[in-house]
């Protein structure tokens, strides 16, 4: 896949927060054929305020689902859980830099077998995550504050997206900008043309009467065919 072709490239990430937790394996068939990534937010109650779901919910969706498991880690100490999330069927987690030994989190997602991805609060600098763009698979730019669902887009993050996408490219680093936080039809353009080229959306796939066609529109919106993968899938071998 040349430099080009892989550009146009999306992926489009489901968010299972905003889906029915009673009913979640019918949620997550109903738009699986929409799914380049299934997003699973893990959080601690303690780096935010919310307390979600772990390792146990990953191994339930692994065992009735062949998708890509994209966990981001909301957790102060992800050192600890990192195993638990790899043995569950995890196919890539995010931690935040925020948390600190990032280079030591990057080495253990390695030697885990996970694709390593590294989440950005919306307040962080550039300059603070630059250093380990080229030793990652995925950087996860914060659009909203973590911790909540249905917040409102945060416009102000687009410039750090345009220079994190000039940094990759400069440094010829493949790694995927991903976007995370009121995502939907009319603020996912916005983030394409800064750079981004996956994307987390909740309320705006599962909130909607027919989650399918919302997560097909949202592709439309950033004109992508195809996943801007270039990590491995459980398929792939």
């Amino acid at each position: 896949m040349g430099d080009s072709e892989r550009s146009r490239r999306v992926s489009i990430a489901p968010s299972i927060l905003s889906a029915d937790f009673a009913q979640l394996a019918r949620d997550v068939e109903c738009v699986a054929a929409q799914t380049d990534l299934l997003h699973v937010d893990v959080m601690d109650g303690h780096f935010v305020p919310n307390l979600t779901i772990g390792p146990p919910v990953v191994a339930a969706l692994r065992r009735h689902s062949r998708a890509y498991l994209d966990c981001h880690l909301m957790i102060t100490d992800p050192a600890d859980y990192l195993g638990a999330f790899a043995s569950a069927g995890a196919s890539g987690c995010s931690v935040h830099v925020e948390v600190g030994d990032t280079e030591a989190l990057i080495g253990q997602m390695r030697d885990l077998g996970l694709d390593a991805g590294l989440a950005v609060n919306p307040e962080t600098p550039f300059e603070v995550f630059a250093p380990f763009l080229g030793q990652i698979d995925l950087v996860l730019l914060m659009t909203v504050h973590p911790g909540f669902g249905g917040q409102s887009f945060m416009a102000e993050v687009l410039p750090k997206i345009a220079r994190t996408a000039s940094a990759l490219e400069s440094g010829g680093h493949p790694a995927v900008i991903q976007v995370d936080g009121g995502i939907d039809p009319t603020t996912a353009p916005r983030t394409a043309e800064a750079g981004a080229r996956a994307f987390v959306a909740g309320s705006a796939i599962f909130g909607r009467d027919d989650p399918l066609e919302a997560a097909a529109e949202l592709r439309r919106s950033v004109g992508g065919e195809g996943a801007a993968r270039p990590w491995h899938h459980p398929g792939d071998g």
